[in-house]
C-alpha cells in the first residue's frame, strides 16, 4: 500500500488535486465557522446549486464555465442575504427558493442542449481528473485571494459572527462583512465544484467546523482544528479513492463524516466526566 502512495504523487493529475484540493478546504473550513455559527451552513448547498445552473447554461453555449459561475453564484449569495434581510422570505426559505429553481434551470438546459456528457457529470459529482493545471492555478490564486481577505478581516467577522446587533451599535458596518463573507463563500464553492462537485462541496464547509466545535470552545481554536480536519479529511480522502477506485467527493465526505463521530464521542465522553 505505501507504494501505492508513493506511485500517487507521481501522476501531475494527483498532485494538481491534492494541492488544490488543499487550499479550497482550507478556505471552506475558515468560512464555515462563520457560517454554522450564524446559522448560514445551508447557503453553501443553495450556492452550489446555483453554480450548476450557472455551469449547466455555459456548457450549452460553449463559454468558458467559471466565466460564468462566478458572477452568477456571487450575484446569487447578494440576492440571498437580501431576501434574508429585507423580505418576507427568511433563512432556509429563502436559499430553498433560489436552490431549487437553479437547479430546475440546470436540468432543463441540459435535457434541451448537450445532455449529460461529461463536462456536466464532472461539475455535478465531481472529478480530480478533470482538473487542469490552468484550473489549479485559478483555484490557487482564487484561494489565496480568500485567505488574505479573511486573515485581514479576522476582527471584524468575528464580532460580526458572535454579535451582530453589538457589532453595528460600535459603528461597525456589519452589513458590508456579510456581503464580503458571502462573496468569499461564493468564490470557494464555485473553484471547489470541479474536484468535488455541486452536490457535495457543500460538506467542505459544514463538516469540520461542525466537528471542531464538538471539542473546542473558543473561536480561535475551532477555526485552527477546522482547518486541520479540513484538510486532513481532504487528504485522506484522495488517498482512499486512488487506492480503492471511490468517488472522490464520496471519499472525503466519508472521511469528514468519520472525524466527526470520533469528535462526538469524545465530547461526549468528557461531557460525562
Amino acid at each position: 500500500m505505501f507504494s501505492l502512495i508513493i506511485e500517487m504523487f507521481s501522476y501531475p493529475f494527483m498532485v494538481r488535486a491534492l494541492l488544490a484540493g488543499s487550499l479550497i478546504a482550507l478556505c471552506a473550513s475558515l468560512l464555515g465557522v462563520s457560517l454554522v455559527l450564524k446559522r448560514y451552513s445551508m447557503i453553501g448547498d443553495g450556492l452550489s446549486h446555483v453554480g450548476f445552473g450557472a455551469l449547466a447554461v455555459a456548457t450549452a453555449m460553449n463559454a468558458a464555465p467559471l466565466a460564468v459561475a462566478i458572477p452568477v453564484v456571487v450575484l446569487a449569495a447578494f440576492g440571498l442575504l437580501r431576501l434574508n434581510e429585507n423580505s418576507k422570505i427568511k433563512g432556509d426559505a429563502a436559499i430553498a427558493l433560489i436552490s431549487s429553481g437553479s437547479l430546475a434551470i440546470g436540468v432543463t438546459v441540459i435535457s434541451m442542449t448537450t445532455g449529460m456528457n461529461t463536462d456536466v457529470y464532472n461539475y455535478l459529482f465531481g472529478s480530480i481528473l478533470s482538473m487542469s493545471q490552468q484550473d489549479v492555478t485559478l483555484t490557487a490564486i482564487l484561494s489565496l485571494v480568500v485567505l488574505a481577505l479573511f486573515i485581514f478581516f479576522y476582527h471584524r467577522i468575528f464580532a460580526v459572527t458572535f454579535d451582530e446587533t453589538f457589532a453595528r451599535a460600535t459603528g461597525m458596518n456589519a452589513g458590508l462583512y456579510n456581503i464580503l463573507i458571502a462573496l468569499l463563500t461564493a468564490l470557494v464553492i464555485v473553484v471547489g465544484m470541479r474536484m468535488m462537485g455541486s452536490l457535495l462541496i457543500s460538506s467542505l464547509i459544514v463538516f469540520p467546523a461542525m466537528t471542531a466545535m464538538r471539542l473546542c470552545r473558543t473561536f480561535l481554536s475551532v477555526i485552527l482544528h477546522a482547518a486541520c480536519i479540513s484538510v486532513g479529511c481532504l487528504l485522506v480522502g484522495i488517498t482512499i479513492s486512488y487506492l480503492y477506485a471511490t468517488p472522490t467527493g464520496a471519499s472525503i465526505v466519508l472521511c469528514n463524516i468519520a472525524v466527526f463521530l470520533v469528535y462526538s464521542l469524545i465530547g461526549l465522553v468528557r461531557d460525562r466526566n
